[in-house]
């Protein structure tokens, strides 16, 4: 049996899902202050000079701290149901198709939340990595619980629940330099959809 490992955001999707959940999940007021109170990250991110998890960061503890943890699911819920589908890389679904018809385990290793993405993954039968938000007393902190996954917290949680050795191959697909050491694992990494020079995985 072999693992197939998949990003998400533009991997799966054909464009950036994240962004398109804040917008629609954090309430109005608080967008309306972040636009003016993070313009200059978000300048800064554009320019390559602050980092996408240090921006995620900051819009999550603006946006959602001391939401109520049912406000949020509902609009994870829903985003997961009528936003996502329309987002997708038919490519990418006959992929996971067809890992899935060769008894392939199959797993989303994604940066973005557990709040839509755990109802997609259930949806299509797919096991998931991903980023989460911390709770307390029911109620959103805007923090995220643990690190974000991305960069080597993709490769770290895949090595953690998945140990390599147990693969006979190794298949990992990403888009963005955040995937680079999720692709690192893998006999047989594609970038953007195109293959990558044969690596070896290891344990």
């Amino acid at each position: 049996m072999d693992l197939a490992l998949f990003d998400f955001d533009g991997t799966i999707t054909y464009k950036e899902t994240m962004p398109h959940f804040m917008r629609l999940a954090v309430r109005p007021h608080r967008k309306w202050l972040g636009s003016v109170l993070l313009m200059p990250f978000l300048f800064g991110y554009k320019a390559r000079i602050v980092s996408g998890t240090v921006v995620r960061a900051l819009i999550c503890r603006l946006g959602f701290w001391r939401i109520p943890t049912h406000e949020l699911e509902a609009h994870g819920k829903h985003f997961a149901q009528h936003v996502l589908p329309a987002t997708l890389r038919a490519e990418a679904m006959k992929r996971i198709a067809w890992h899935k018809q060769r008894g392939d385990t199959v797993v989303v290793v994604s940066g973005g939340l557990d709040l839509y993405l755990s109802h997609w993954c259930q949806q299509h039968d797919i096991e998931l990595l991903c980023s989460a938000l911390e709770q307390r007393n029911g109620h959103f902190t805007g923090r995220y619980l643990g690190r974000q996954c991305v960069r080597d917290e993709k490769a770290r949680l895949v090595r953690e629940r998945y140990p390599l050795s147990k693969f006979s191959r190794v298949f990992a697909y990403g888009d963005t330099p955040e995937d680079h050491e999720l692709l690192a694992l893998a006999h047989e990494p594609y970038y953007r959809w195109q293959p990558l020079s044969t690596r070896v995985a290891s344990a």
